[in-house]
């Protein structure tokens, strides 16, 4: 794997191991861009994104990637079925109006999705509930519960029961923790944060 791959963030580099070379892949919440370049660079992606963050749009499209300003609750309607091979949400699913629908049309609009997320059943959110009694401030969720864009909190659990009753296989899945993966049982507690492939 090339160097740039090593400087991703974990999930987005196992997204990018996944990814077919010269396949084509929207990037739902792309952010800096980090995952869409390392896509266009090293695998030949038509990548395209769609970030809500001006500030960010304009650092992607400033190096060169496609990237449009948008909000994923609303404007994936405006993509037609089937016009990616994969559609990534990557840490961004917690933060959707309605899970259940953004799933939906992630699957319409690509062959095969990739969703990662916070695990608000990792055994140090637990604790911090149990013993502080208040909402914990961690390195994946980092500002107070008044001032975070989390409005649903979805764990490993949560999200293979919804993937059920949608109708939505999952194809692979990685768990990790302190930026390492994360191997044995106990996913639902023992992971940070989870990434999974899916499809219909």
């Amino acid at each position: 794997m090339a160097e740039r791959a090593s400087n991703l963030r974990p999930d987005l580099e196992a997204i990018l191991k996944r990814i077919e070379p010269g396949s084509r892949a929207l990037d739902v919440g792309c952010g800096d861009g980090a995952l869409l370049a390392a896509l266009v660079e090293e695998k030949r992606v038509d990548a395209r994104g769609i970030e809500i963050d001006a500030e960010l749009v304009e650092r992607c499209v400033a190096r060169g990637l496609s990237v449009v300003q948008g909000d994923a609750d609303c404007d994936l309607t405006f993509y037609p079925d089937g016009a990616f091979d994969y559609a990534i949400l990557s840490q961004t699913l917690q933060t959707a109006t309605r899970p259940d629908h953004m799933l939906d049309e992630l699957l319409r609009v690509g062959r095969r999705a990739f969703i990662s997320f916070p695990n608000f059943a990792y055994w140090r959110m637990r604790r911090a509930l149990l013993v502080g009694g208040r909402m914990p401030v961690t390195r994946h969720l980092p500002v107070s519960w008044y001032e975070t864009q989390n409005i649903h909190h979805v764990t490993v659990r949560d999200f293979e029961e919804l993937a059920a009753q949608l109708g939505i296989s999952i194809d692979r899945k990685w768990f990790f923790t302190r930026e390492r993966p994360l191997t044995g049982p106990g996913a639902n507690w023992r992971a940070e944060y989870a990434l999974f492939e899916v499809s219909k």
